[in-house]
């Protein structure tokens, strides 16, 4: 298709963009931005203007996943795409609005909470508090440098998901939520939201607990930070994107957000 006929696709519907695709497969994404910058070139084939590779979905992603994606990326739709790299469907902003508004609770701090008493014998009560980052005891070794700037991203604009948390003697137990807290510690943040699960037995040692005291795990001092190898969720998302392009992402993406600072 040529720049004048997609011009006139978006006109004529109520999409701000459409996937490019060849024999089924994802090749970019253009939008109504993209149009503008080769308006100048009506006859021109979109397969020469056009950016090739795209951020996308895959069909076993969450809904939560998905959402930071286009969270993140200020994107109004997210392509879908197999294992093949094959177009299968697009996820919009309209789409996880609609999931969020449908979408029956309790949700993961039920599961965790009925699984932990489940596997110990115990009780628990759900309470939320701010906590102090310095008494987070973790229970997960590494975390990816990647996925840490995506989180300081979302911190900084305003998305800031609750921890899950056991409350132990000697500080909380960190049951979900490390590179949340790792990018908040890394800003200089004293304090996270959390939603603490209390157990009425403090003597009871948790399986998570063992683990941390095997790997000596103290502090979140003790987590190292993987700067060498993408986070698997930022690898399935940029995989469709040039190699130099998706390294770049997520610098390109604070350096943005920065330039941005008190406008």
């Amino acid at each position: 298709m040529t720049v004048e006929q997609v011009r006139q696709q978006i006109i004529s519907s109520s999409f701000h963009g459409f996937p490019i695709v060849e024999k089924g497969y994802l090749l970019g994404f253009v939008t109504a931005k993209e149009l503008l910058r080769h308006i100048d070139k009506p006859d021109a084939k979109i397969r020469t203007v056009m950016r090739r590779g795209t951020l996308c979905a895959i069909p076993s992603m969450s809904i939560e996943d998905a959402t930071r994606i286009l969270f993140r990326y200020g994107l109004r739709n997210l392509p879908v795409v197999d294992e093949d790299k094959k177009l299968v469907g697009i996820i919009s902003n309209i789409d996880i609005v609609r999931s969020q508004i449908e979408k029956s609770r309790p949700g993961k701090v039920m599961s965790v909470k009925n699984f932990l008493e489940q596997q110990n014998g115990v009780r628990m009560k759900v309470v939320n508090k701010d906590i102090p980052i310095e008494s987070i005891i973790p229970s997960q070794k590494e975390v990816y440098m990647d996925e840490l700037i995506g989180r300081q991203y979302e911190i900084k604009r305003g998305l800031n998901e609750p921890l899950i948390v056991v409350e132990r003697r000697n500080g909380y137990l960190l049951v979900d939520g490390h590179h949340r807290v790792m990018a908040a510690k890394r800003m200089g943040a004293k304090t996270f939201k959390a939603i603490v699960l209390v157990p009425n037995d403090y003597d009871v040692k948790f399986g998570l607990e063992k683990t941390a005291e095997r790997w000596g795990l103290r502090t979140l001092d003790d987590v190292s930070i993987i700067e060498g190898a993408k986070h698997p969720f930022m690898e399935v998302t940029t995989m469709l994107l040039p190699t130099e392009e998706a390294n770049g992402l997520n610098q390109r993406l604070m350096d943005n957000d920065d330039s941005n600072v008190g406008n």
